[in-house]
């Protein structure tokens, strides 16, 4: 989701604009189904699954009900 916010000019004028988060399209392999993946993640997504693992992270959000 976009956050709202302001460019503000060395005038202090402000006008609006809109922070998008770092999304990527990334491809990761899951060894247990011997498949690769693509998912739409943001950087920090990828900083997560780079530490924790792309099958704990699943399992997670599958406890969750985020998919």
């Amino acid at each position: 989701m976009a956050m709202k916010g302001f460019n503000v000019s060395n005038s202090n004028a402000k006008t609006k604009r809109r922070f998008y988060p770092n999304l990527k399209v990334k491809k990761f392999y899951i060894p247990e189904e011997g498949r690769w993946i693509t998912l739409k993640v943001s950087t920090s997504a990828i900083k997560t699954i780079n530490k924790n693992g792309i099958s704990a992270v699943i399992s997670k959000f599958l406890k969750q009900g985020f998919i």
